[in-house]
């Protein structure tokens, strides 16, 4: 359980009464709350102070809720947890959030135990990712990947891989050996605000396979075990 006494938390939201709802439970939950009413303020704030999540209502006074994503991710380089908050349900205004750099997207009115366990589960997924950045590179093979630029050196040439790619072999590699259930790729790479199929993964095994393996049909490294997950193994 992460010390939550250190977590601060960007609210960004015009609507005053769901902001200082919102603000309250997540200071009753231990969570360091600075509330923000539009965007360029809430941009300003940013980046002047470290926060490890941002909650960001996309229909704001000015300058709207995609335009303050697009301008953090400017600068943190996917690095903070974005969940919007919006009252647009369709799922093209879903799609278009998560496109400008949104992690998670929460139609109002939404359950207020579901918000907070939401955010729970963003700020859970990034350690996670921060966890398994403790090595720059790795080699197996004749494969050498840099996980800092997203090169990698193959047996099949120099190739810049996604960060859903490098996500997912980061994870793969740092349990090696071990199965990989589809429910912890979706929670590391995808989080739960979209649901890939089971087929998604197997492109991007498959992907694998083609970039590292000496006989793609023949898999040493990539491994697919039915009905359980993947798994990263070395000779």
């Amino acid at each position: 359980m992460e010390n939550k006494t250190k977590i601060r938390v960007l609210l960004v939201e015009d609507e005053e009464h769901i902001a200082k709802n919102l603000k309250l439970n997540l200071d009753l939950e231990g969570y360091v709350t600075d509330w923000i009413s539009n965007g360029q303020d809430a941009i300003k704030e940013f980046n002047e102070k470290k926060y490890d999540i941002v909650i960001l209502d996309i229909m704001l006074p000015g300058m709207d809720g995609l335009t303050v994503c697009e301008n953090i991710r400017l600068t943190d380089g996917g690095k903070t947890p974005i969940m919007f908050l919006s009252a647009k349900s369709m799922a093209e205004d879903r799609v278009k959030g998560l496109k400008k750099g949104g992690d998670d997207y929460l139609v109002k009115p939404f359950n207020l135990e579901e918000f907070l366990l939401r955010v729970q589960i963003l700020l859970k997924r990034f350690s996670q990712e921060k966890n398994i950045e403790h090595f720059t590179t790795y080699q197996f093979g004749e494969n050498h990947i840099n996980f800092e630029s997203y090169e990698a050196n193959t047996i099949n040439g120099k190739i810049v891989l996604t960060k859903k790619e490098i996500l997912l072999l980061k994870l793969l590699i740092e349990n090696k050996n071990e199965v990989v259930s589809r429910e912890r790729i979706f929670q590391t790479v995808w989080g739960y605000s979209v649901y890939p199929s089971t087929r998604t993964i197997d492109n991007f095994i498959l992907n694998f396979r083609k970039y590292f393996e000496k006989d793609p049909k023949k898999p040493v490294y990539f491994q697919s075990i039915r009905g359980v997950g993947y798994k990263f193994t070395e000779e």
